[in-house]
């Protein structure tokens, strides 16, 4: 896979999505510094992941993947980092006692500071601006400095993702997650929607571990249940950044990207001969890549080869992004360009990116309805097709934010505007978080009652 690969061959290649930094001094001196820095995630704990993920591919298990459209240096904070765990493990539960399978936790988080944007500018009260692009990049105040590059946004980012990533360690391992916990995960503001279903969840949850420990046959799996692997993941934008985290593996001696767990490559930067998959093919990572209504089965072919030439099972996740409405017109034929191929990957649905809109109040927006949609059209086609829907990909928080439509608490558009918290896409709040788990497992349990892979 690394044979004849370097971590600047990316720099020889188109590049789209990225900043070209005003003051190329300061950026080199930046990259230096990282360079010299830590990595934020080490490379066992990415082939333990790429595991896991094996076993999505077989419906063995199943991804939950969320967090943050884009993180950002204001919003920083450990009760932030602690609501969205707590909604993630929430979910997790949720989706483990419908699938009846393990569920592989990835935050969306300790690295989502880039988005990639439809215009490289924008028009704000008449003045016309660069595009925000990320905390990571530029700023999102209106200001000609503000959307200015700065290369030394790379280092806040670095340490604010080492911060959130000692607090999710301590909370996977320090008994915020023990599933004994499960009633204390409850958020106050969920309830009047979903939060009495996830109680009597919980009571069936407390009775079962009340008969393990009764039994006593709970010793051995004290600390299992006691703990959770949690893995981050983002968007591999910023190639800077990312080829000044990379290193090399001490056991395997082949590169890994110590920005994140599981690096992704979005719908807009996928150019086969592009820097982003030049990049991401060479790091021996678990690789996501977002597939749209734009992806041809050609071109995702030899994205395959690229990305995956020893078709090593974990490694690619496909994220299929289309929109609610037009799954039935996309998935399958890229179904059969997987299956052509005999290629081993991880399907998951991303039902958010094909489904914003901008509200007449002027926000941008998501209807849950076209969300919800969107998953069960992603599992009815793997249903038909024979196929195994391995993990979802949503952008939420635990947060109580108005900023997706819908839900049982019926967020309506002039809501929008109470709690609309978001610099870039609009996320799922903790509630229809939660209800959104609910759906994806009652889906889990349909395959599995149908004898579908799935849990097998």
């Amino acid at each position: 896979m690394t044979k004849g690969w370097s971590k600047s061959d990316w720099r020889a290649k188109p590049r789209v999505q990225m900043p070209d930094y005003p003051d190329q001094a300061a950026l080199q001196t930046v990259e230096t510094q990282l360079a010299k820095y830590p990595p934020l995630v080490f490379a066992g704990e990415a082939r333990k992941l790429k595991k896991q993920l094996a076993l999505a591919a077989e419906g063995k298990a199943f991804l939950l993947q969320g967090g943050d459209c884009a993180e950002s240096f204001a919003e920083f904070s450990a009760d932030n980092i602690r609501d969205t765990f707590r909604v993630m493990l929430q979910m997790a539960v949720v989706l483990t006692y419908g699938a009846k399978v393990p569920v592989i936790k990835v935050g969306r988080m300790a690295g989502q500071f880039a988005k990639p944007r439809s215009a490289a500018t924008e028009v704000i009260d008449g003045v016309e601006y660069p595009s925000y692009r990320g905390d990571i990049i530029n700023g999102f105040d209106a200001t000609v400095e503000s959307r200015r590059p700065d290369a030394n946004r790379m280092l806040q980012a670095y340490t604010q993702a080492a911060a959130s990533l000692n607090l999710l360690r301590a909370f996977s391992t320090g008994g915020f997650a023990d599933i004994h916990r499960v009633h204390s995960w409850t958020l106050g503001f969920a309830e009047h929607d979903k939060a009495e279903r996830y109680r009597e969840l919980s009571n069936r949850i407390s009775d079962a571990l009340d008969f393990m420990n009764a039994a006593g046959v709970n010793g051995d799996t004290s600390n299992a249940l006691a703990t959770v692997d949690f893995y981050t993941s983002h968007e591999a934008l910023l190639l800077e950044y990312e080829e000044a985290l990379c290193r090399i593996d001490s056991i395997t001696g082949l590169p890994v990207a110590g920005s994140g767990h599981m690096i992704w490559i979005g719908d807009r930067t996928r150019q086969p001969d592009g820097a982003h998959v030049e990049f991401c093919r060479g790091v021996q990572n678990p690789i996501g890549l977002k597939c749209g209504p734009t992806t041809s089965a050609d071109d995702l072919k030899v994205l395959m080869a690229k990305l995956n030439p020893t078709n090593e099972a974990g490694r690619l996740t496909l994220i299929a992004r289309f929109g609610a409405g037009k799954v039935g017109e996309n998935l399958p034929r890229l179904i059969k360009a997987v299956r052509e191929e005999g290629a081993n990957v991880v399907w998951s649905c991303d039902p958010m990116h094909g489904n914003t809109i901008k509200a007449a109040s002027g926000y941008k927006t998501r209807p849950f309805d076209s969300v919800l949609r969107e998953v069960r059209e992603f599992f009815g086609i793997h249903k038909a097709e024979g196929t195994i829907p391995g993990g979802v990909h949503f952008e939420m928080t635990g947060q109580d934010v108005t900023e997706c439509t819908g839900g049982l608490r019926a967020v309506s558009d002039e809501d929008l505007s109470d709690r609309y918290h978001t610099a870039c896409d609009p996320r799922l709040n903790a509630s229809q978080s939660l209800e959104l788990a609910f759906l994806v497992a009652e889906e889990l349990s349909a395959l599995r009652s149908s004898g579908q892979r799935i849990a097998l």
